[in-house]
């Protein structure tokens, strides 16, 4: 059963009492329930929620934020397979990768909860003897944090967690169109008795919360998923306030195949990797560039695995696929496709919507493009994978890098000497050789360029929610 979706302010579950929108289930198209919609007031009410929780959260013992937090973990580990439901219903994908998502999220708090023990300062020797010279790590203040659609349990836990461990307060507004994951995890949290005010969520138009929320000096930090138009304009309001912003921004994965490869075990790792979620992964493999003697083999094998890919309801656990999250996804893929065969690209399978209901997309593969055309550079976030030759190392590395963007970049060679060549040469946060498994609670997750800057995850995550506090005495 889908949850009620309500705020959850000063350690309070309220209802909306203006607007709300439907949330749709993206595998049939009805709704599931609504979802409030925040005024001005239920914001500041929030903001001042956050600044007096600050007030005491930053002075507790982090041994202790430790042990609520690993009491939330745990309560999310044992509601697992019920909050997996709740973000298949409401996300599309299958019930397997959600369970695992939902089984990450604990394990991002567990982590959270045990780093937030080793926020360590250092002594640096001082130069006049008798003086003593302390660099100190603070909670930076009150987080505003905005997630999107794609991973509902995931993004919002790394903010939640980080923020959280690092003393902060934090009001997160997930998005409008997958509430219901967040609010299970959040209550989580209440249950684990995370003092009222440290967290706060709010749903609510987004232009409307973020430039209410963004306006207020109450909020000293900002972590943004989206887009890189809607980053560019929260960093353009945060400058009023000098807020300090942590922005993942997307990217356009590309994918070097050398042909020294096992090309079957590799088709059959990127297949699972680019269709997994339908490819509405911000780290998604996007570009394959395929080396010329293995191009046409590649190309044909994986069309081969992504015809066979079964594509149904997330909540069958024997869909290998499910729909896309709305149907502006749908539409955004039959443009891909529409461009990519006007530029000349050869439609190997897939390419169409599929069904009556429901927001379904076929896996779709497309050899011979222009490095020109629309689906080599935009992000598609979708489950469409565009393959096309290199010859040289130099001539692919140029092209790979040609794009603004740079979150996550992928590799396959069986050569030590080009693995560590083109880990050095590619322009990206993240690099991933012979593996796609780029992304753990431990290790820093954020990229450079148009992708954004600043990490979630690693030490580097719980840094991210802290300042530098230097204190000099003689």
């Amino acid at each position: 059963m889908y949850p009620a979706i309500q705020f959850l302010i000063d350690g309070t579950w309220r209802d909306g009492v203006g607007d709300a929108e439907p949330v749709l289930n993206p595998a049939t198209g009805a709704s599931l329930g609504d979802c409030p919609m925040a005024t001005a007031q239920v914001l500041d009410e929030a903001l001042a929620a956050a600044e007096a929780a600050f007030k005491s959260w930053r002075k507790t013992a982090a041994i202790d934020r430790a042990r609520i937090m690993g009491k939330a973990s745990d309560l999310l580990r044992e509601r697992a397979d019920r909050v997996a439901e709740v973000l298949t219903l409401e996300q599309g994908k299958p019930i397997g990768e959600a369970r695992t998502e939902v089984i990450y999220a604990a394990d991002v708090i567990e982590w959270y909860a045990e780093e937030c023990k080793r926020t360590y300062g250092r002594i640096v020797p001082g130069r006049v003897p008798g003086t003593r010279q302390l660099v100190m790590q603070e909670p930076v203040g009150v987080v505003a944090a905005f997630s999107p659609w794609n991973f509902p349990a995931l993004t919002p836990i790394r903010k939640i967690a980080g923020a959280i461990a690092a003393g902060c307060s934090i009001i997160i507004k997930p998005s409008e169109e997958t509430p219901g994951t967040c609010v299970e995890m959040a209550r989580c949290f209440v249950e684990a008795g995370l003092p009222d005010g440290v967290l706060n969520v709010v749903f609510g138009q987004p232009a409307f919360v973020s430039e209410h929320l963004m306006k207020s000096d109450t909020v000293r930090k900002i972590s943004f998923t989206g887009s890189v138009p809607v980053g560019k304009l929260l960093m353009r309001q945060a400058a009023d306030t000098l807020k300090r912003t942590t922005l993942e921004l997307g990217g356009h994965a590309p994918v070097i195949v050398f042909d020294d490869v096992d090309v079957e075990k590799t088709v059959q790792s990127l297949v699972a990797g680019k269709f997994r979620n339908g490819g509405q992964v911000c780290v998604s493999p996007t570009r394959f560039y395929i080396q010329q003697d293995i191009y046409e083999p590649f190309a044909a094998r994986f069309a081969e695995l992504a015809s066979a890919w079964k594509v149904g309801p997330g909540i069958d656990p024997e869909s290998q696929m499910g729909p896309l999250a709305n149907p502006r996804r749908v539409d955004a893929m039959e443009d891909f496709v529409r461009d990519a065969r006007e530029a000349g690209g050869k439609l190997l399978t897939g390419g169409s919507k599929l069904g009556n209901q429901g927001f379904f997309f076929q896996p779709t593969v497309i050899k011979d493009l222009p490095d020109t055309c629309k689906l080599m550079t935009d992000e598609p976030f979708g489950p469409i994978a565009p393959i096309v030759p290199f010859r040289t190392f130099d001539e692919v590395i140029e092209r790979a890098n040609a794009l603004p963007f740079g979150l996550a970049s992928y590799a396959f060679t069986r050569s030590l000497q080009t693995s560590q060549a083109v880990s050095d040469a590619i322009e990206a946060g993240m690099m991933g050789i012979n593996t796609l498994a780029i992304s753990t609670p431990e290790t820093p997750f954020g990229g450079v360029k148009y992708s954004g800057h600043g990490r979630e995850g690693g030490i580097e995550g719980l840094e991210a929610y802290m300042n530098l506090k230097f204190v000099a005495s003689a």
